[in-house]
């Protein structure tokens, strides 16, 4: 019989029949359905839970299908990049070495527009953040450290037998007595820190950091870096030049005027710019957070409730589309175009490709199979279903 459904619920039924049941997606160490004798557990991150948590219909696409966009996000393509080159700072105080990535990373910046753009603030950000903080009053313990454990039910603290969970830390430090986790965040919002307190994923990596790891954190110390928006100046075109000379000799009592051509801005010149951008305050500050217990009660019982309606929804093979999350920070969803168009084949081909999930975690896999093994965790799982 076909499971009723509350008619106030936003879902299409013809987006879903174009997903295969969940379960048929998954390895066969993954774990298909809980308890199945002789079965692995399905490997989840923050990442898979957060966009269950906005988007069930979004977060199959990717994590059960493995759809992504042709076409990389560029701001999450840079807030990567900026990671990275934080890591090779904080772990080795070297800026030549730093700069040298970003060089790597863009290439093509001299002919690409769009390259040359994002090198010229990544290496004014990172020149800016090396002077801002060249002695820091913590020491570096840990640099994007792996880390993983079980899901606990916390109402009989029994572990799931379908799901582990990993992730990485960008970093954990120590002041003092006193540990914290590093968390670095680009943006271009300046009121960033008024959200902080709410952050599901720093919580998550802090329990699971203390629990696994036995690091006792206390806290987190967000460190933001603001994406800077000045612009290169392009100069002007002859017939721009002409057209402005023109309007100013028509205005002129002498029929003379003293104007002349706008030159594109070199590469120097807005390198100096932006250098004077990041020496304001604004463009970097810290923000310390204590977490209090009662945050990690909480959190243990979203991150279990989740893992439940996963199950229900994996068993019924439906993951119905959140509406409202199409178009969360005045931006369509990655899944826009294919939810859009009932995932008609045409787009998902012209539109996205498929990888392996938890991509971020690679990496990391190969540094620390040990602890993988641990956890259940195979390389199959590193790897999309087939």
């Amino acid at each position: 019989m076909e499971p009723q459904r509350d008619n106030n619920t936003v879902v299409s039924d013809m987006c879903n029949n174009h997903l295969p049941k969940a379960d048929a997606l998954l390895p066969p160490e993954s774990g298909g359905n809980e308890g199945r004798s002789g079965r692995g557990k399905m490997l989840t991150t923050y990442s898979l839970w957060n966009l269950f948590r906005n988007c069930r219909r979004a977060c199959a696409l990717r994590y059960l299908q493995g759809l992504v966009p042709v076409e990389p996000d560029s701001n999450l393509s840079f807030g990567s990049l900026i990671h990275e080159c934080l890591a090779l700072w904080h772990g080795e105080r070297n800026l030549e070495k730093v700069l040298e990535h970003i060089n790597q990373a863009y290439p093509n910046a001299a002919q690409d527009e769009e390259q040359k753009k994002t090198w010229h603030l990544a290496i004014a950000m990172m020149t800016g953040y090396a002077a801002r903080y060249p002695q820091e009053d913590f020491q570096i313990v840990a640099l994007n450290k792996l880390f993983g454990g079980k899901i606990i039910n916390p109402a009989t603290g029994a572990s799931s037998r379908s799901f582990v969970l990993a992730g990485k830390v960008n970093g954990i430090v120590q002041i003092g007595d006193e540990f914290f986790l590093l968390e670095h965040k680009t943006t271009s919002q300046l009121d960033v820190t008024e959200k902080l307190w709410a952050d599901f994923q720093i919580i998550l990596y802090a329990w699971y950091v203390r629990e696994v790891l036995k690091i006792p954190i206390v806290g987190i110390i967000y460190d933001i870096l603001v994406k800077a928006k000045l612009q290169q100046g392009k100069g002007e075109t002859e017939a721009e030049f002409e057209a402005r000379r023109a309007e100013l000799l028509a205005k002129s009592k002498t029929g003379k005027t003293s104007a002349q051509r706008k030159l594109p801005e070199s590469d120097e010149e807005f390198q100096e710019r932006l250098r004077i951008k990041y020496g304001e305050p604004e463009m970097f500050f810290r923000q310390k957070f204590y977490i209090p217990e009662s945050r990690y009660e909480v959190l243990k019982s979203e991150l279990w409730e989740l893992t439940q309606n996963f199950l229900i929804a994996r068993r019924k093979g439906y993951f119905y589309q959140n509406t409202a999350f199409c178009f969360h920070f005045q931006t369509p969803c990655a899944y826009y175009p294919l939810c859009s168009a009932d995932n008609a084949a045409a787009v998902i081909e012209n539109n996205y490709r498929t990888v392996d999930p938890h991509e971020e975690l690679k990496a990391a896999q190969d540094m620390d199979t040990e602890f993988l093994e641990k956890l259940r965790i195979y390389p199959e799982q590193f790897k999309k279903a087939a």
